[in-house]
């Protein structure tokens, strides 16, 4: 009990369920359950470790509901597909960097959290905005998450959506900055009644050819990419630090951005920045293993569906013949 409240203490829970009389014992309940979880599997000889992050209260049940929203039933979606011209069609012996990291290059704004609101799809299609902004401009803006509230033609807000969909949104509407139109991790009414906005575009968008990592890590070595994976298992919900891996995909879940690779201990990995503060993980992003032998798929299916923005200016890779 006593590393319980400490740990509402550290995650500022301490005016939530930690205090509330039924609700705190239905979640010491749980966080023991999940400490249990942590000591099996760190006893274990892993790339990676599990802890007591900001979701060691909830069950895997509660976990996924509330912070998975990457959708991919659509017959929209499938249209828009089929329109894209890929650029990023890389070969065996393409000379492209060791190591990237876009953060180094401030083309990475700083970790965002969507809350309780199925929004990943939005965070990862302006994080990618973001970046290409940058290279393009020379300019990092913080950018709104208006989609949640105004793209809604298949999107859903809080109830998750599609990147490539988001990508189509900015393409015809623009997007604001943070400032002129703050996130509030609610469902709420569209107002895009802004004077002297500022709105960003971009005119296009692309997928990574698919089953392809080293066509991702050509992609990643121009800019920083949307990708969805699949992140409802618990070692992914309680994850610390270190190389996190796993072959097994059911679904693709989850939405979140690549901003760079790299390689630990003679094992390749992935830096992907997540969207739920820095509480969770490295300060907010997992490592995922790269060249994954046992499967085409990649790590928690990160090379099955990958796509980036394109914008005026921007130097891409050789087309395919």
């Amino acid at each position: 009990m006593t590393m319980y409240e400490e740990w509402c203490m550290r995650h500022g829970k301490l005016n939530n369920n930690c205090l509330h009389l039924g609700q705190k014992e239905k979640r010491f309940e749980i966080f023991k359950d999940n400490l249990e979880f942590i000591d099996k599997h760190n006893a274990e000889n892993r790339t990676y470790k599990v802890g007591l992050n900001r979701f060691a209260d909830l069950s895997n049940e509660e976990y996924r509901p509330m912070y998975l929203g990457f959708k991919t039933d659509s017959s929209l979606l499938a249209e828009a597909a089929t329109k894209n011209i890929i650029h990023y069609v890389a070969s065996v012996g393409d000379d492209l960097p060791e190591y990237v990291d876009w953060r180094k290059e401030g083309a990475v704004n700083e970790i965002k959290d969507q809350g309780r609101c199925s929004s990943c799809w939005t965070f990862s299609a302006v994080a990618a905005v973001e970046g290409i902004n940058k290279i393009v401009t020379g300019e990092l803006v913080s950018l709104s998450q208006q989609l949640v509230d105004c793209d809604q033609t298949v999107n859903v807000g809080c109830d998750g959506g599609h990147v490539e969909l988001a990508f189509e949104y900015i393409i015809k509407n623009g997007i604001f900055s943070d400032n002129d139109y703050p996130y509030r991790g609610v469902d709420c009414a569209c107002d895009l009644n802004k004077k002297n906005a500022k709105v960003i575009t971009i005119d296009d968008y692309e997928e990574v050819p698919k089953y392809n990592e080293l066509a991702l890590k050509e992609a990643v070595s121009n800019q920083p990419i949307s990708a969805a994976i699949e992140s409802c298992s618990t070692e992914f919900q309680l994850y610390l630090h270190g190389i996190l891996s796993g072959s097994f995909v059911r679904s693709l879940d989850h939405a979140v951005n690549i901003v760079g690779y790299g390689t630990e201990g003679g094992r390749d990995y992935w830096i992907v920045r997540n969207s739920w503060g820095k509480g969770w993980g490295e300060a907010g992003y997992v490592r995922l293993e790269r060249n994954l032998a046992t499967s085409m798929l990649g790590t928690f299916g990160i090379a099955m569906r990958a796509s980036y923005p394109v914008m005026r200016g921007q130097n891409l890779g050789p087309s395919p013949p």
